[in-house]
């Protein structure tokens, strides 16, 4: 398994420039997907080399009858078309971060923003299951291999027992369920790191 990268990336930003590193071999686009409020934006900031792009704009009482705003009461924008991030890793993989929006309203960019994606992250909110529903639909009809990531807001319940979470999601055994912090950039980078993992096992099985 590739490690993490020995420093923080939200804290080279300003020595590390927009180039490529030297190093870079393969460029692969990811998304990282989920329900409106469940930290696609944060995590993307969080582990991003370069400075990330948003496109968030305040929720205005319009899109608030809209949206679902429950268990994010307290959000006060949303990504209204893409996060953009970028993140090295060792032996020269670079992952292009692409966040997606989370609301039913912004289906219609699914697939121009997955076009060419190899997987997906997926965030999932404990607090709210349901919400991850129709997202993680979208995914596999797109037939991405993906992994899951259990965002851990700091008012989650934490009786979950992994099977209990796998169930709930209906999940097959093969994908990978871990749990992440998406302020913390190495707990993001280890759940963006099995993700990759996952796409390396397919394609050593596919090749065979």
């Amino acid at each position: 398994m590739a490690s993490a990268p020995s420093s923080t990336p939200s804290a080279a930003r300003d020595t590390a420039g927009v180039h490529l590193p030297d190093t870079a071999r393969d460029l692969v686009k990811i998304l990282v997907a989920g329900p409106f409020g469940v930290g696609k934006t944060t995590l993307i900031d969080s582990v991003s080399e370069i400075r990330p792009l948003h496109t968030e704009e305040h929720i205005s009482e319009a899109s608030a009858e809209v949206d679902d705003l429950a268990g994010v009461r307290d959000k006060s924008t949303t990504t209204v078309a893409i996060d953009f991030g970028r993140l090295s890793l060792p032996g020269g993989v670079v992952l292009y971060l692409f966040g997606t929006p989370g609301q039913e309203r912004f289906r219609a960019l699914w697939d121009d923003i997955a076009h060419g994606a190899l997987g997906a992250l997926v965030l999932v909110d404990s607090r709210r299951i349901d919400a991850s529903f129709d997202v993680l639909g979208l995914v596999e009809e797109s037939g991405l291999p993906y992994a899951v990531a259990f965002n851990e807001f700091p008012d989650a319940p934490r009786h979950h027992g992994v099977e209990r979470l796998r169930r709930a999601l209906d999940l097959e055994a093969a994908t990978p369920m871990v749990t992440c912090d998406a302020r913390d950039a190495h707990s993001s980078i280890d759940a963006l790191l099995a993700l990759v993992d996952h796409l390396m096992a397919r394609d050593a099985v596919e090749a065979r």
